[in-house]
């Protein structure tokens, strides 16, 4: 650090030199290399919009076997909050799994299964699964893709599967229909909502409750405790930020924050974010059973597919493609439909 000052010292102000220096994490640089005279003026470069992934696409596609039925617009607008290396990253990976199946070129299926893998995991197929857990994974992400769907304020389902994926048995992947510089108290109670999805289909369905929610479950209480902590979202509390993050960046996140507020203030927002996801868990057990024809349609037809798409899910709520499905799934043995309820839960429907 102090060799680089002093060099930096060494340039005079007539030698026509510009140092520019790039950085991830601005907020560990030495206050001595952002004096004026030195790293005196900073440029934030945030992630690019919908114009900008375009553009960063059609860069890294060049040299590349591109099908002519690719649109590179569709891919932007499906790849919101990609940086410039996500996007490098996300064709590299088309081209890899286009090789591997044999095509000349990377089509639009192949740019879809890249952006799977990157945002949730390596698909793995050869992982083999019963069919209770089958119904289960269904039931739990029938759940997200319904709430995605009924709630106003979060975007359209992209695709569902029950393919055991990365870390988790299955997925339901959201399509953002425009780039979001913020978040409204609105959104972010129907996003806790919709993480909960999972669990609330469970507990209706069949009749108990299963690990798989333990991430939906801790991304919903971060969300609630940001809200009332942090955004200043609660009506109890009121548009108070509580706790500060220092600028002891090399310790401890524990060590490095400071509590800024008392037990009785501590105790309040406990309650508060328990108040949210508990209201937000009910709000999802509430839509899924005014949906359960739906959710039932859903989970036969992801385990007869394992992966659907979004209008393949869309048409689950016409009565008569719904309906078809159910009639279907009927046919099913007996002791699956009963481990897991089914057959109550539609006399309780009927």
């Amino acid at each position: 650090m102090n060799q680089l000052l002093v060099e930096m010292d060494g340039f005079g102000i007539n030698e026509s030199i510009i140092i520019i220096a790039a950085t991830n994490r601005a907020d560990i640089l030495d206050p001595a290399l952002l004096r004026p005279g030195r790293f005196d003026r900073q440029v934030y470069v945030g992630r690019p919009d919908v114009k900008g992934r375009e553009a960063i696409l059609r860069v890294h596609s060049k040299g590349k076997p591109i099908s002519p039925e690719v649109d590179l617009r569709v891919v932007a607008q499906t790849t919101a909050g990609f940086t410039g290396a996500d996007l490098a990253n996300l064709l590299n990976e088309a081209a890899l799994l286009s090789a591997r199946a044999n095509k000349s070129e990377i089509d639009m299926e192949e740019i879809q299964k890249a952006l799977i893998k990157i945002g949730v995991g390596t698909e793995k197929k050869t992982r083999v699964i019963s069919e209770k857990e089958k119904y289960i994974t269904a039931y739990h992400e029938s759940g997200h893709a319904i709430l995605f769907e009924v709630l106003s304020e979060l975007d359209p389902v992209h695709s569902i599967s029950i393919i055991p994926t990365g870390m988790a048995g299955g997925y339901t992947m959201p399509l953002p229909g425009e780039d979001k510089m913020y978040m409204t108290k609105m959104y972010m109670e129907q996003e806790i909502i919709s993480f909960l999805g999972g669990r609330a289909a469970e507990y209706i369905v069949i009749k108990d409750i299963t690990t798989g929610a333990s991430n939906d479950i801790e991304r919903a209480t971060a969300m609630a405790r940001n809200m009332v902590t942090k955004y200043g979202m609660s009506d109890v509390l009121g548009p108070i930020q509580f706790g500060e993050d220092s600028n002891e960046v090399f310790i401890g996140r524990d060590w490095g924050q400071q509590r800024n507020y008392s037990e009785a203030v501590a105790t309040t927002i406990d309650q508060e974010v328990n108040h949210i996801v508990s209201h937000a868990y009910d709000e999802a057990i509430r839509i899924l059973k005014e949906n359960m024809e739906v959710l039932h349609a859903s989970a036969k037809l992801l385990v007869e597919k394992e992966k659907v798409t979004g209008d393949e899910f869309r048409t689950l709520f016409d009565p008569k493609v719904r309906n078809e499905i159910l009639g279907i799934a009927m046919d099913e043995p007996k002791e699956i439909t009963d481990s897991l309820n089914i057959r109550e839960e539609r006399k309780e429907q009927d």
